[in-house]
């Protein structure tokens, strides 16, 4: 593992480098990670962890050790019990990666389609309410997704989906006494897609029975179930 981690080294745009701050000087183990840095001229980041440990005047004279052997982008100090400089850690990170290429547009915060995460999100809230009544044998499919306007001439997403099961008797706790359970769901999960599409959202939804859908590669891989 630690040969692995020096040969990435070479390819990587920074290195964080943690070290104990008890230690009074730097040990053999410390000394050879430095040199590998020093051969793939990488910039670094310098963070002392344990600092809770020891008294302030060892913590400076081990930052004016290392500071000496290498030109860190940064010594950050910390605890790893407190954890309060994780905000500081991140912020030089950031500013010491290189900026990369324009992959997706400012306002999208994921690969996934539209389609996926709404199917991703009625089966999360199915699953949930009807809590051990019903195995993790459902799935859901999208069957119309549209954007469109209202009455006032606001956007609307017109969304059709088919929450599958096993069992016909699974079909009915799905659905609830006077469909109360599937509305529940629907409603959870229409919340849950308004603050994610940032708007409003008119959510349909079905139960049908598939007794042998776990027997669909496709859709088994697609939400990681073991069948």
């Amino acid at each position: 593992m630690i040969q692995t981690a020096f040969e990435s080294s070479k390819d990587v745009d920074l290195i964080l480098f943690i070290i104990d701050a008890t230690s009074k000087d730097i040990g053999k183990g410390d000394s050879l990670i430095l040199e590998k840095i020093k051969e793939a001229k990488k910039k670094t980041i310098l963070i002392i962890n344990k600092i809770d440990l020891v008294k302030k005047e060892s913590l400076l004279n081990l930052i004016s050790i290392y500071s000496k052997e290498y030109d860190f982008e940064a010594v950050i100090p910390v605890s790893a019990i407190n954890g309060d400089k994780n905000e500081i850690i991140l912020e030089e990170i950031e500013k010491s990666l290189p900026e990369g290429p324009k992959y997706y547009d400012d306002d999208t915060y994921t690969d996934q389609t539209i389609r996926t995460i709404v199917e991703e999100i009625i089966r999360e809230k199915a699953l949930k309410l009807l809590d051990d009544e019903i195995p993790h044998g459902i799935y859901v499919e999208v069957t119309k997704l549209k954007k469109g306007k209202t009455m006032e001439d606001k956007a609307i997403f017109n969304i059709e989906a088919t929450i599958y099961c096993q069992r016909e008797s699974h079909k009915g706790i799905i659905i609830g006494k006077n469909g109360n359970m599937l509305k529940r769901i629907g409603t959870y999960a229409r919340e849950d897609l308004e603050k994610m599409l940032n708007e409003k959202v008119n959510l349909k939804t079905w139960v049908k029975v598939n007794k042998d859908w776990q027997e669909n590669d496709k859709i088994v891989k697609k939400f990681k179930i073991e069948s």
